[in-house]
């Protein structure tokens, strides 16, 4: 933000400028583009000064959530604290519960917005974080032990579990967690907001073969020498083929398309 100021002097046009951005001195920068004249008896015309000063962008997110806050009749304090490429700022109040909303819906939008106006030039990205009494580490541990839970539930029976909607911060925390646990993947699926954590077993249960052990058919002495039996069958019957069983043998044209047809279908 760039904006002009006047003064009798150059330090009362600069003071303007403090007064106006809010901002101290030494965070505004100043150019002057006119002095006042001075003549043996007088000093003639003004002082010209252009300020320019950028808020630091915590600030503006900042500034921006007591706007909401004031708009929602909830009167609550921020702590902002700057990070390596953000800040959290938490909102401390007895109003915690308008603030966080029913699953933290409401703390999530507040979020989304301050974000949303720190991020509208095409510097690196600036993240906020908004947080109020704990909520986002409670949640976080809720969530961690429904990872854990359900990964559980899917490696004892083998069946994939898709869970509830959920937003990107609370589907990270559950993809960590189930990498974590070795025998479990996850991915997510859908579009926003609906998108939801599928949890997979990577090595499902096999199923038992049904009648026990199989029959081998090509043990020495072919199918007549199975459990029992002291007497093998004769070399003639055995390779003896009737039309009806090479008939059936064959491949029939609708076995190849029923193969092709099913295996084109995502399931």
């Amino acid at each position: 933000m760039t904006e002009i100021f006047t003064g009798k002097t150059i330090e009362e046009a600069k003071a303007e400028a403090v007064k106006f951005f809010g901002a101290d001195e030494s965070k505004i920068t100043f150019e002057i583009l006119e002095e006042p004249k001075k003549t043996l008896f007088f000093t003639k015309g003004e002082a010209k000064v252009q300020a320019s000063f950028e808020p630091e962008r915590c600030d503006v997110a900042a500034d921006y959530i007591r706007g909401i806050l004031k708009g929602m009749g909830v009167e609550a304090e921020l702590n902002v604290t700057p990070s390596e490429d953000g800040c959290l700022i938490e909102i401390v109040g007895d109003t915690s519960g308008t603030v966080i909303g029913r699953r933290g819906e409401t703390l999530d939008a507040i979020q989304y917005l301050a974000s949303m106006v720190c991020n509208r030039s095409d510097k690196e990205y600036y993240r906020v974080s908004v947080d109020s009494c704990g909520y986002r580490e409670k949640r976080k541990a809720t969530l961690e032990e429904l990872a854990v839970k359900i990964s559980k539930t899917v490696l004892r029976t083998g069946r994939t579990t898709t869970l509830e909607p959920m937003n990107p911060y609370e589907r990270r925390i559950i993809h960590s967690a189930v990498s974590e646990i070795e025998g479990v993947s996850s991915h997510s699926t859908g579009e926003e907001p609906y998108r939801k954590v599928v949890i997979s077993c990577t090595n499902p249960p096999k199923r038992e073969q049904r009648g026990g052990k199989r029959f081998d058919n090509k043990r020495k002495g072919g199918y007549g020498k199975g459990r029992g039996d002291s007497k093998p069958v004769p070399r003639s019957f055995d390779m003896a083929k009737t039309s009806f069983e090479k008939d059936y043998k064959k491949p029939k044209p609708e076995d190849s398309m029923i193969g092709d047809l099913y295996g084109k279908i995502d399931i």
